[in-house]
C-alpha cells in the first residue's frame, strides 16, 4: 500500500484485512457486508486498484462468507467503483467464487456475474465477459464446468453472430461432459438460453443439445430436460412438435424412473398449452391417463393436481369418456395425498362440463370423498364447494351436500370444523335467511361452545360475517340473546366467549342493540372475579365506545355508560386489566378530544 495516504484513508482497508482475518466467522461476516461502506469511504480509484484485489485473493474463508461476498459483488456494487464502465472488474473475485466447492457459492456467483451482464457494454461482453466463459467451461475441475452453465443466456443475444456459434458449440460440450453434475446444470440452463436462439438455430443447435440430455443414463438430468422440452415446444409449429419432439415426450411421461415422471405430471399442463390441440386430442390425452394411473402415489398425486387445467384443452365429451373414469379410481385410491390432490383440484373440473353431468358424474364424488377418513381430503373438498354451488345451484347443493356438511361440522378433526366454518357466510348467503335459520342457525351458536380456542374464536368472526349478511334485526332476535345467555354461565371460558363475540360483532351493531341488549351484561361482567375475562371486557368496551363515538348521540352513551366503566377498571387491582381500561379510554375519547 502506498506509503503516501494518509492513515485516515488507509484504515478502512486495513480494519477489512484485520477483521476477514479474526478467528470468529460472525466478524468476518459482518466484514463483508460491510464492503460497499468501505468501498464509499475508499472511493472508486482505491476501490478498483486496492479492495477489488483484496477481495479476489479472500477466497480461501468459510461458505457462509464467501456466499455473503458472491451476494454483495451483484448488488450494485460497480456503483462504488466508477460506474458501468468498470463492472467488468467484479467479474475477477466472482470467478474465483464460481469454482468452490460449496454448490450454494457458486450459484450465487452465477447469478451475480449474469446480474454484472446486465450493466456491460458489447465490447466489455466480447473482451472480459465470454473468455470467462470460456475458462469455466474449460476448467480442470468440474465446479467451474458446472457455473459455467448459467452465463451463457445472460449475454447469448449481446454478441456477435461469431460469438453466438461459439457459445452455441460450447454449451454442446456442456451437455455431453463426462460428469453427471455438469450435465445437470446444462439440462438446467438449457430452458432459458433456448428462449434467446434465433429460429434457425433452435433446431439444427438447441434440438441436438435436448436430445442427448433428454437420452441421458442418470435420471436426475433427464428429470430437467421437461421445462427444457416445453421451452422448444414453445417456438415451434404443432407440425414440428410432431416431427422432432412427440418421441421424446412420450420417452419422458413414460420414463423408467418415477421422479421424470413426476416431473412431465407436474408439467402437464404447460406442455399441453405449447404443443397445441390437435396433439393434444391425438396424443397427450392417452398419456396424461397414463400417468393417472400410474403405479407411483407421487406421480398419480402430481397429475391429478393438473386435471382441471388439462380438461379446459379438452372436449366434454373425451373429459367425460377418458378423464372421469380416471377420476372415479383416484377417488378411491389408496393414497390419502392422492385422494386430497384430487379433492383440491376436481371443482375445477366442474364449470366444463355443466350442471346436468356435474350432477350425474361428479356430485357422488364430492360426497364420497366428504366422508373420507383422511381430514385434509375433507378438507379440500369444503374449501372448493363454492365453484360447485355456482355450477349446480343451491336447491341441489343444500339437499346433497348440507347434510354432510351437518356431519363435518361435528368432526373430529378441528381444521375441518374450522373449514366448515369459513364456508357458512358464503352458504347463509345462498341459502337465505328462512332456510339458514332452520338447517344452521343452531349448529353457528353451538361452535361458540367448542372444546378449541380457534373454533371459538373462528365462530365469533362467522357470527359478525352472518351479521353482515343478514343485517342487524336478524342479529338482535337469532345472535344477541343466545351470546348474552353465555355471559351468565357457571364455566368462565363460556363468559369469556360472550365477551370476545361482543368485541367481534360489536362494529355490526348500532347504538340501540348495544343500549338495550348488550351494555347491561358486559358492565356485569367487568367485575368478574377472573382477571382475564376482565381485561377483555376493557377490549370489547375499548371497540364500542371506538364504534360508537363517531356520531354525537353515541358519544354521549359512551361517555355515560363506557367511561365510567373504564374509569373505574383503571383501578383494578390486576395491572393486566389496568393497561387495557387505560388504553380504551384514550381510544374511545379520541374522537371526542
Amino acid at each position: 500500500m502506498d506509503p503516501g495516504y494518509p492513515v485516515e484513508d488507509i484504515a478502512p482497508i486495513a480494519i477489512l484485512m484485520d477483521e476477514l482475518r479474526s478467528e470468529d466467522v460472525q466478524l468476518r461476516l459482518n466484514a463483508i457486508h460491510s464492503v460497499p461502506t468501505i468501498a464509499l469511504a475508499l472511493g472508486p480509484d482505491r476501490a478498483r486498484d486496492e479492495l477489488i484485489p483484496f477481495l479476489q485473493d479472500s477466497v480461501d474463508d468459510e461458505d457462509e462468507v464467501l456466499l455473503a461476498l458472491a451476494e454483495e459483488l451483484g448488488r450494485n456494487f460497480e456503483e462504488y467503483i466508477g460506474g458501468k464502465e468498470h463492472a467488468h472488474i467484479l467479474l475477477g473475485p466472482l470467478e474465483n467464487l464460481s469454482a468452490v466447492e460449496e454448490t450454494l457459492v457458486r450459484d450465487k456467483a452465477a447469478e451475480s456475474i449474469s446480474k454484472i451482464a446486465a450493466v456491460l457494454s458489447q465490447s466489455q461482453i466480447e473482451e472480459y465477459y465470454i473468455p470467462l466463459v470460456k475458462r469455466l467451461s474449460q476448467g480442470e475441475w468440474f465446479t467451474s464446468r458446472t457455473s459455467s452453465a448459467a452465463l451463457y443466456a445472460a449475454v447469448y443475444d449481446k454478441v456477435s453472430p461469431a460469438i453466438q456459434d461459439d457459445l452455441r458449440k460450447g454449451f454442446f460440450a456442456l451437455g455431453s461432459d463426462d460428469t453427471p453434475m455438469v450435465r445437470r446444470a446444462a439440462a438446467k440452463a438449457l430452458g432459458p438460453l433456448l428462449g434467446k436462439f434465433a429460429q434457425q438455430h433452435l433446431l439444427s443447435d438447441g434440438l441436438p443439445i435436448y436430445r442427448r440430455l433428454q437420452s441421458d443414463d442418470q435420471d436426475s438430468v433427464r428429470l430437467l430436460t421437461i421445462e427444457d422440452l416445453i421451452a422448444i415446444a414453445k417456438r415451434i409449429t404443432p407440425a414440428e412438435v410432431k416431427e422432432h419432439l412427440l418421441k421424446q415426450i412420450k420417452q419422458s411421461v413414460g420414463d423408467k424412473s418415477w421422479r421424470v415422471r413426476y416431473m412431465a405430471a407436474t408439467h402437464f399442463n404447460e406442455l399441453a398449452e405449447a404443443v397445441g390441440k390437435d396433439i393434444v386430442r391425438e396424443e397427450l390425452v392417452g398419456l396424461f391417463v397414463n400417468l393417472l394411473k400410474d403405479n407411483e402415489a407421487e406421480v398419480r398425486t402430481a397429475a391429478a393436481s393438473q386435471i382441471p387445467g388439462f380438461s379446459s384443452q379438452l372436449e366434454k365429451e373425451v373429459i367425460l369418456a377418458r378423464i372421469i373414469p380416471c377420476v372415479r379410481e383416484l377417488s378411491q385410491d389408496s393414497s390419502q395425498h392422492v385422494r386430497a390432490a384430487l379433492g383440491k383440484e376436481i371443482s375445477g373440473v366442474t364449470p366444463l362440463l355443466g350442471k346436468e353431468a356435474t350432477i350425474e358424474h361428479l356430485l357422488p364424488l364430492f360426497l364420497h370423498l366428504l366422508k373420507d377418513d383422511f381430514p385434509e381430503v375433507r378438507l379440500n373438498i369444503i374449501s372448493k364447494l363454492e365453484t360447485v354451488n355456482g355450477v349446480i345451484g343451491i336447491e341441489l347443493l343444500s339437499d346433497s351436500l348440507l347434510p354432510a356438511i351437518m356431519e363435518l361440522a361435528e368432526d373430529k378433526s378441528w381444521r375441518v370444523r374450522q373449514a366448515i366454518i369459513e364456508y357458512i357466510p358464503l352458504l347463509a348467503n345462498q341459502l337465505g335467511k328462512p332456510m339458514f335459520d332452520e338447517q344452521l342457525g343452531n349448529l353457528c351458536m353451538s361452535w361458540l361452545g367448542d372444546t378449541v380456542y380457534s373454533i371459538r374464536e373462528s365462530a365469533t368472526v362467522n357470527l359478525k360475517k352472518l351479521t353482515d349478511v343478514f343485517g342487524v334485526e336478524w342479529a338482535k332476535t337469532a345472535i344477541v340473546p343466545k351470546i348474552m345467555g353465555m355471559g351468565s354461565h357457571t364455566n368462565y371460558l363460556f363468559r369469556m366467549t360472550t365477551v370476545q363475540a361482543i368485541a367481534t360483532i360489536a362494529p355490526s351493531l348500532n347504538l340501540d342493540i348495544i343500549r338495550s341488549e348488550i351494555i347491561g351484561p358486559i358492565l356485569e361482567l367487568s367485575k368478574d372475579p377472573i382477571p382475564n375475562i376482565r381485561f377483555n371486557v376493557a377490549k370489547a368496551l375499548e371497540v364500542i365506545g371506538v364504534t360508537l363515538a363517531k356520531t354525537p348521540e353515541g358519544l354521549s352513551f359512551v361517555q355515560e355508560w363506557v367511561v365510567p366503566a373504564l374509569e373505574r377498571q383503571k383501578t383494578d387491582s390486576d395491572a393486566d386489566v389496568r393497561y387495557y381500561a387505560t388504553r380504551a379510554l384514550q381510544k374511545a375519547l379520541a374522537p371526542a378530544s
